[in-house]
């Protein structure tokens, strides 16, 4: 498998591509980062602390991505739509982890998902995933006493907010409950906000330091609380995910898929 990496050189691009580099059947075809990156040109094995892979990093996106069998991208949403749009016109398969996006720009990746099959997910750990099962699992279970609230922690860097996975837990639980999360949601409150309505999903954002990300959903009742809680102390399960998400859209249809589909869930 033949795999190509937007925005190798950052944090999550540099442990992809450890990750590929320690997976059997996969290999780095292609390296890409932002016209001015400091970057540009180095090999991006030695970038990413693995030895030379004869693969430099370039911001020619589309020759990057032609080289591959399927990109994988946790950049910017602009940058994401743009990477989706080369994917779709070459026939390469796309695995995305950018959160974000405007409704705008979701459709866009949808439009691009009726030419190739693209994984998108909030989040590819392994253990969220699991997590997002159980919550919409014990939404079913507990009725809406139960308060519902979301609170996640990331680090400083981070420029959206209630994070992608705190949103795709509030689905989790909205699921479970059948309501839809937009009707119920409050996504933060300031002031004077009065009683806390039945059946409303909050939550609640922090950010500070180099946090990788926690998430916990809290149902609470007049007796009892109970706490699902996933902290991640690296990206390394991010990559796991993404590369075995890469591994798993070969051969696959187009269309949008989730993590969901990838651990059959």
């Amino acid at each position: 498998m033949k795999i190509a990496i937007a925005g190798a050189a950052g944090r999550m691009g540099q442990m992809l591509i450890q990750r590929i580099a320690s997976t059997d059947g996969c290999s780095l075809a292609g390296a890409i980062e932002a016209a001015g990156s400091n970057a540009l040109g180095r090999d991006a094995g030695e970038v990413a602390g693995v030895g030379a892979k004869g693969v430099k990093i370039v911001s020619d996106s589309a020759a990057a991505i032609g080289a591959a069998q399927v990109v994988i991208d946790f950049t910017v949403p602009a940058a994401t739509v743009a990477h989706a749009a080369i994917a779709a016109d070459k026939g390469v398969a796309m695995v995305i982890g950018t959160t974000g996006l405007s409704p705008e720009q979701s459709a866009l990746i949808h439009a691009a998902a009726k030419k190739v099959p693209i994984m998108w997910a909030a989040n590819m750990a392994l253990g969220v995933n699991i997590l997002m099962a159980l919550v919409e699992k014990t939404a079913t279970l507990l009725d809406p006493s139960y308060d519902i609230e979301i609170f996640e922690m990331h680090h400083r860097h981070k420029i959206d907010a209630p994070s992608g996975t705190a949103l795709a837990l509030g689905h989790s639980a909205a699921a479970g409950r059948k309501v839809e999360l937009e009707k119920v949601w409050r996504r933060s409150r300031d002031g004077h906000t009065g009683a806390r309505p039945t059946g409303e999903i909050g939550f609640a954002s922090l950010r500070g330091a180099e946090e990788v990300g926690v998430h916990t959903v809290m149902f609470a009742s007049a007796g009892e609380r109970l706490e699902l809680t996933h902290r991640a102390f690296s990206r390394e399960g991010y990559a796991l995910g993404a590369v075995m998400a890469a591994k798993w859209l070969e051969g696959k249809k187009p269309g949008l898929y989730g993590m969901k589909d990838v651990l059959g869930l």
